[in-house]
């Protein structure tokens, strides 16, 4: 016949609060993730900024920042590789960039109403007065040539690198650096 054994109570640890048995319960993973998030946003968020409004997001780039970071968070585990991570970021921003420039060319299609353009506090404070003309040359490019110029030459990225960012072959890379150039020396020199 088996004898049935309760369980013994545990004891609650002394001098220990709730809060800190909560902590004990968070791994250590969990926190090697916000710490590498946060070291990641204090150096990396005001360049993510800068391309989200090069890119063409203008008002809604900080949206977007925000929201490739907390993408980064939800996905961090499937990296592979914490240093895959401001990649990652950057792709991200790129996409989210396309996705809401598509949406609005959709809405003012089927829209109407001329949508009158505001420059946002955050374009306002980027961007200094002698670069304007060359954003506004920028943002007159094609969406894929524009983002190939900025990946390249504001962020400085290797033609692989920006190859992942925008989801294309690295070929397709070049071809497009070579249009944008081309086409955005044309803008500048029209508008002399």
């Amino acid at each position: 016949m088996r004898q049935q054994v309760s369980p013994r109570p545990v004891a609650p640890v002394a001098d220990t609060t709730p809060a800190e048995l909560d902590a004990a319960d968070v791994s250590f993973s969990d926190l090697e993730r916000e710490a590498a998030l946060a070291r990641l946003f204090d150096t990396n968020h005001t360049s993510l900024l800068r391309l989200a409004v090069l890119l063409g997001a203008e008002g809604e780039a900080e949206d977007v920042v925000s929201e490739a970071f907390y993408e980064l968070y939800r996905r961090w585990h499937r990296l592979r590789s914490h240093d895959a991570a401001l990649s990652y970021l950057r792709a991200v921003v790129c996409n989210l960039v396309r996705m809401r420039v598509r949406r609005l060319q959709v809405a003012r299609k089927h829209s109407e109403q001329v949508i009158e353009s505001v420059g946002s506090a955050e374009a306002e404070v980027v961007l200094r007065e002698d670069q304007r003309a060359l954003v506004e040359a920028i943002k007159r490019l094609p969406a894929r040539q524009r983002e190939a110029l900025v990946l390249r030459y504001w962020l400085d990225l290797r033609e692989s690198e920006i190859a992942a960012a925008m989801g294309i072959s690295a070929g397709a890379v070049k071809s497009h650096t070579s249009r944008g150039m081309a086409t955005l020396t044309r803008l500048l020199e029209d508008r002399r």
